[in-house]
């Protein structure tokens, strides 16, 4: 099947005044509901084709979509803050919180017609996700969040989990605001975020990104809204559903103490720390990946 056809045309999702793109692969439509969650400033797209069908492989419906301010969902006005780090230290104004990002996602469900649906979210997805599944907890099936921050945790309690010299340096990423400038800032951060010294596959990566065309990664102000929206809402300590936390072992941006904090307040949560695996989702771990939220899903304990 060809890249072009593994997706449905893309469709929007309105929560208010924003509008929320997102689509579903057309491939396992009739599984258990699945919805991935995207992480900071970057489109729907980044998440691995082979990942998804994977998923989908295991008996899964797998739709994505792409965070506002992100992909082809709405953009907000510019704010005071344009600079990521400050954003995530201080705030980000009140272009909108964290609430309005989790219920985005609940738009999405109720366009795809899903009354419930597992979650899967990395990154800045994945403390989206915990934020979903302690408001909405009747929405969500199963949590799993990798890579990610506790989605409770602000401003300095945060930045703990942060590895400063790898925020440093993508802080310093720059390239023109050109098609070609979006592809090589997003193989710069690829590169950053994947395990140091171990072997980067640019040439592949190239491939990907000219084909998803994707500026999240250069958009400051974007990226500071996002990152910058506040969670006033419950403790994580209070989601109830059956959780998986996963984490990369070599994870050069979030320490993974993150994981190990987010598993020990997460009542039953199970952690999986993955060998050898930066802040990314290789394709070295995409059947392990699939196997654990199949099995999450199932109720099944760990086999390992």
């Amino acid at each position: 099947m060809h890249a072009t056809d593994l997706w449905t045309p893309v469709r929007w999702a309105d929560n208010g005044r924003v509008q929320v793109a997102y689509d579903r692969l057309t491939t396992g439509t009739d599984g258990d509901p699945l919805l991935l969650v995207t992480g900071l400033g970057i489109s729907r797209r980044w998440w691995p084709d082979g990942l998804c069908l994977a998923l989908a492989a295991r008996g899964f419906a797998v739709a994505r979509y792409d965070q506002r301010d992100a992909g082809e969902s709405s953009h907000l006005p510019r704010t005071a803050t344009g600079n990521p780090i400050s954003a995530l230290v201080r705030g980000g104004g009140e272009a909108y919180t964290a609430e309005d990002m989790t219920d985005d996602g609940i738009a999405v469900l109720d366009a795809l017609g899903w009354s419930s649906a597992h979650l899967f979210g990395q990154s800045l997805g994945g403390a989206v996700a915990q934020r979903i599944a302690v408001r909405h907890p009747g929405r969500v099936r199963t949590l799993t969040s990798a890579s990610a921050v506790p989605g409770d945790a602000a401003g300095l309690g945060a930045v703990r989990y942060i590895r400063p010299g790898t925020l440093a340096r993508l802080a310093r990423v720059r390239h023109p605001d050109t098609p070609e400038g979006d592809v090589e800032a997003g193989v710069e951060v690829a590169r950053i975020l994947s395990v140091p010294g171990q072997p980067f596959d640019e040439a592949a990566v190239r491939e990907h990104l000219t084909v998803i065309a994707d500026t999240g990664v250069r958009d400051r102000q974007a990226q500071s809204r996002q990152i910058g929206a506040r969670w006033r809402g419950p403790a994580i300590s209070e989601i109830t559903v059956p959780t998986l936390i996963l984490h990369g072992e070599a994870d050069p941006l979030v320490r993974p103490s993150a994981g190990r904090r987010i598993a020990a307040r997460i009542p039953g949560a199970r952690l999986v720390i993955l060998p050898g695996v930066g802040h990314d989702l290789p394709e070295s771990v995409w059947d392990v990946v699939a196997d654990e939220i199949r099995r999450l899903a199932d109720g099944h304990p760990s086999a390992g």
